[in-house]
């Protein structure tokens, strides 16, 4: 009985856990700037296959939940070819356009293969607007705005919250995701972890 209870409080504190990390993250290096146009920059995820993976599909779909409500947002769906098929960008746009119904404003940047080359590619198609999400898991999402605040700071000064964390939301892969994102957080200096006020 003694390790049953042991073992389930592990477990609910290892949820805590995870749910506690990834709603930082996802609040890390964001203000509240105002403006009509966003751009909300949806970054994928390997994808060899020929259609969207179940990453790629929640990125797309959390991409879509981000969107403003005044309706000047454009989508940027970024990631390059993996394994010679499609671009993840270009996998990542058919599915918001044939399952969500996606009718809005999409610009795709196909080329990049990593984080660091996601903003640097994106950075050209963000010059003309106000706001901008970053969608992806809430520690990529991090690390993405840390790499946009390295390499464009005036452009950092215009990062929004994108609807990346949801409470409950793939619960049981959060401690994973939280112990991965641990580990690909390593490089980022104490200041680009703070919560934003």
């Amino acid at each position: 009985m003694r390790r049953r209870t042991g073992l389930a409080m592990a477990g609910a504190v290892a949820l805590a856990w995870g749910e506690w990390l990834n709603w930082r993250w996802s609040r890390a290096l964001v203000g509240s700037r105002a403006g009509a146009a966003e751009a909300v920059v949806v970054l994928g995820y390997r994808n060899p296959q020929a259609t969207a993976n179940v990453i790629n599909r929640w990125r797309v779909r959390t991409g879509m939940r981000s969107l403003g409500a005044d309706g000047g947002t454009r989508v940027i769906f970024s990631g390059g070819a993996t394994g010679g098929g499609a671009a993840e960008a270009q996998l990542m746009a058919d599915y918001a356009k044939s399952v969500l119904e996606f009718d809005g404003t999409v610009r795709l940047e196909d080329r990049s293969a990593t984080t660091w080359e996601n903003i640097t590619n994106v950075i050209p198609l963000l010059e003309d607007v106000d706001r901008v999400a970053i969608v992806s898991q809430p520690a990529h999402a991090l690390k993405a705005r840390a790499y946009l605040r390295r390499q464009r700071p005036d452009l950092a000064e215009r990062l929004v919250r994108a609807d990346d964390y949801r409470l409950g939301e793939w619960l049981v892969a959060k401690p994973l995701l939280a112990l991965y994102g641990l580990w690909t957080l390593r490089g980022l200096r104490a200041d680009e972890r703070k919560l934003s006020r």
